[in-house]
């Protein structure tokens, strides 16, 4: 994990609220269900102002750790807030410094030791420490990009 600046960024797309016991439980889980839904060829096609073809995850609005709840946007990078899509939100994703993971590899398998990668340093006290306010996925072809803010 290296620590870098990341830009600032603003996402146009689905939201949902959930925890990652949730997540880990089929019945409960919402993220298959909204990763479906952005999965649909075209899905942002009618979003004015996009910046690339990439999609772009933000977790936001952390209840407390790891362990609490948060949002899910996700959605495409626009220049401007346009005129938001019905059924969509837009949130600003503030520059600041990350710890960046380059992901590779079989998806979603990947993310996912990715992000258990992310919950051991944030339980061992590892340092730089996580912020718990605006993280951020950048999926594009190669695979993904995380942004933890610290």
């Amino acid at each position: 994990m290296d620590v870098t600046d990341r830009a600032e960024l603003i996402v146009v797309g689905f939201a949902v609220r959930t925890t990652n016991a949730d997540e880990m439980d089929p019945a409960r889980a919402r993220l298959p269900a909204l990763w479906q839904r952005v999965g649909v060829p075209g899905a942002f096609a009618h979003v004015p102002g996009r910046v690339d073809e990439n999609l772009y995850a933000v977790l936001t609005d952390y209840e407390s750790d790891h362990n609490g709840a948060y949002t899910q946007i996700v959605g495409t990078g626009v220049r401007t807030v346009p005129r938001i899509p019905e059924g969509m939100v837009a949130v600003r994703v503030p520059a600041g410094q990350a710890l960046r993971l380059a992901v590779r590899g079989q998806m979603p398998q990947a993310l996912v030791e990715a992000w258990q990668q992310v919950w051991k340093h944030t339980e061992s006290g590892g340092t730089p420490s996580r912020a718990f306010t605006t993280d951020l996925e950048v999926h594009h072809r190669e695979g993904a990009d995380l942004y933890i803010a610290v």
